[in-house]
């Protein structure tokens, strides 16, 4: 065998080592932003305060006398529609949902089934209840809500 073939074997295996620790180097340098979730992972209890809690209030910019936009000290909820009523989070193992009571009742704002479920069916209301039906691997859970004292409150869990 000549030095030309042995050359090549070695030079191609050099630069796959280099390649292979240029890659994991940057991997490394990089860190959980390449692969992980955006803030690391939630628990089931947190999600559930989340949800509950509500949103906090846009800071909205006013002008002072020079006419340059300063920092309101107090936000005003101009954002929020003049029907909106209560609004909260429900969580059940085959996802979440979020619940408003108005004038016509409860009403279903949003819903997003867990990781491996998806939705059977949704009563969104406006109505005396809504309910949405999650159904996996791990069995269906049902989730219905009414408005008690112009809140919203789960009527069944499953």
């Amino acid at each position: 065998m000549g030095r030309r073939p042995i050359l090549a074997a070695v030079g191609w295996l050099a630069t796959t080592v280099a390649a292979t620790l240029v890659g994991l180097g940057a991997i490394q340098l990089v860190g959980e932003g390449i692969a992980g979730t955006p803030g690391g992972v939630r628990a089931q209890h947190e999600i559930e305060r989340a949800l509950a809690s509500p949103a906090p209030a846009p800071v909205v910019p006013t002008a002072d006398p020079t006419g340059s936009p300063t920092p309101s000290a107090a936000p005003t909820p101009s954002r929020t529609p003049a029907r909106a009523g209560a609004r909260r989070g429900f969580a059940t193992p085959g996802g979440t949902a979020v619940v408003e009571c108005g004038p016509a009742g409860a009403r279903l704002v949003s819903w997003s089934p867990a990781q491996g479920y998806g939705v059977k069916d949704v009563d969104r209301g406006p109505d005396e209840h809504v309910e949405v039906k999650f159904v996996g691997t791990e069995g269906e859970h049902e989730l219905k809500v009414r408005c008690v004292g112009g809140k919203p409150v789960a009527a069944a869990h499953g």
